[in-house]
């Protein structure tokens, strides 16, 4: 039985993450359930369902924060920023969140997402969600549409190609630098088109 200590320790919430990821790792993700996530984590069901409604829920326990990091950033941007330094600093706040530390932790989170088709189709609406923030987020500065959601879009492909790149093992550049460079290469790209 656990104790009652190890139930209610603050850190609940990413010694969940880390065991489910353990776990959809070493056998899968259907394999996987929640009681054996719980138990991994030294936690007990309730617990999990205190943080998360699903298993599926648990790999994408950081949107909210991201979302609130994004827009936050948007609107503290000094009223003289273009649509793309606005996205700019954005992602800034948002990759400052991810330190070298969470390098490995990332490399295998996207291998079991990649694994999964019910994961991938959640990993697109999380990529919708936060696109959503940002263009909202560039709304409220004033921005009309297409240019708000142009942007947004452009900001969040920046940051997840940026992403595969920094989890890949090999590149050992911070994201915050990739991200930037990839939101450079995108913005020259579209400078192409016409």
């Amino acid at each position: 039985m656990l104790s009652s200590m190890a139930r209610w320790e603050p850190n609940a919430r990413e010694r969940l993450v880390r065991a489910a990821v353990d776990l959809f790792t070493e056998q899968g993700y259907d394999a996987t359930t929640v009681n054996g996530i719980a138990e991994r984590a030294g936690l007990t069901k309730t617990t999990f369902f205190r943080h998360f409604p699903d298993k599926r829920e648990v790999l994408f326990a950081g949107q909210e924060t991201h979302s609130r990091l994004l827009a936050e950033a948007i609107a503290a941007s000094p009223d003289s920023a273009t649509p793309l330094q606005a996205v700019a600093a954005a992602l800034d706040a948002l990759t400052a969140t991810f330190t070298d530390d969470r390098r490995e932790f990332a490399a295998r989170l996207r291998t079991v997402i990649a694994d999964n088709g019910e994961l991938q189709e959640r990993a697109v609406f999380k990529r919708i969600g936060l696109a959503g923030a940002m263009t909202d987020a560039l709304r409220k500065r004033g921005v009309p549409d297409p240019t708000a959601s142009l942007a947004a879009e452009l900001g969040i492909r920046a940051f997840h190609d940026a992403f595969d790149l920094w989890s890949d093992r090999t590149d050992q550049q911070a994201l915050a630098d990739l991200t930037r460079q990839t939101l450079d290469e995108l913005r020259a790209a579209m400078a192409t088109l016409d």
